[in-house]
């Protein structure tokens, strides 16, 4: 009897972690860097698209990452916490010209404070630089203002 009050128990908490979870995807793009074997990654999370907005992935110190492949990218989002789902590729262009454009579809399951290994990309990186100049420069503008009084 006590057995199935234990299993009882631990399924009902199981239940209970797991609801308090969504899963999230999100998409890698591999461009081949001309000239090299090594591939450009950006990531679509379904963010609002910039008309020149830049979504390659970047490192802590905002330079853009490099992968030597697309199997290297996932590797690298594989320790974020980050499963493969599905790839595809689709060709651009035609002859010579022609390049692959590789489609990686990833998914996460993420409590409800958000992803705590949240991945930076360009566009991020210098909208929180804009954001934090404007900042300084507000408290610099209030700061003089409340020298003038």
């Amino acid at each position: 009897m006590n057995r199935i009050v234990i299993i009882v128990a631990s399924l009902f908490l199981f239940a209970l972690s797991a609801s308090a979870q969504s899963k999230v995807y999100c998409e890698l793009l591999g461009t081949q860097k001309f000239l090299s074997t090594k591939v450009t990654v950006s990531v679509d999370f379904g963010q609002e698209r910039k008309f020149f907005g830049d979504n390659r992935m970047v490192d802590a110190d905002g330079k853009v990452q490099e992968f030597n492949s697309m199997v290297d990218a996932m590797n690298y989002m594989g320790t974020l916490g980050w499963e493969f789902e599905q790839a595809y590729v689709v060709t651009v262009g035609s002859g010579a010209g022609a390049s692959n454009v590789y489609h990686w579809l990833l998914s996460k399951f993420v409590g409800e404070g958000g992803d705590p290994n949240a991945i930076k990309t360009k566009q991020i990186i210098n909208d929180e630089e804009r954001a934090a100049a404007a900042k300084i420069q507000e408290e610099a503008v209030t700061e003089s203002g409340n020298l003038l009084e």
